[in-house]
């Protein structure tokens, strides 16, 4: 079955927005989002190569050398699905986009071998 990595986007104006509530809302979500996240997860297990990555800042390098970068890519994971469409369907309830202040999940083709 095809392969895709589904990688979690979020606009940094966001989570700069979502750092600056209080605590207590921030906790709160926090505990929500993860719940559905693992629920979501345990749903969708059948489907699911690799357990969601989430990543920090970003350190880019050039050829002016090597510094600070910014992008929208916040995590991924592999899914396996028949079609692009079938996969984009798996986040359509993912808390991601519907508690966290994530944008999107941008779902492409692994087009080389895939990991093991």
């Amino acid at each position: 079955m095809p392969i895709f990595v589904a990688v979690y986007t979020m606009e940094p104006e966001a989570l700069i927005a979502f750092r600056k509530m209080p605590k207590a809302d921030q906790e709160a979500i926090d505990a929500e989002g993860l719940s559905q996240w693992e629920d979501w997860e345990k749903r969708n297990a059948a489907f699911l190569r690799s357990p969601s990555v989430m990543v920090g800042k970003t350190t880019r390098i050039t050829r002016a050398g090597i510094g600070p970068g910014q992008n929208t890519f916040c995590g991924y994971v592999l899914v396996e699905a028949e079609t692009a469409e079938e996969a984009a369907r798996l986040f359509a309830d993912h808390p991601h986009i519907g508690i966290f202040p994530g944008d999107g999940v941008d779902i492409m083709p692994v087009v080389t071998e895939p990991p093991a």
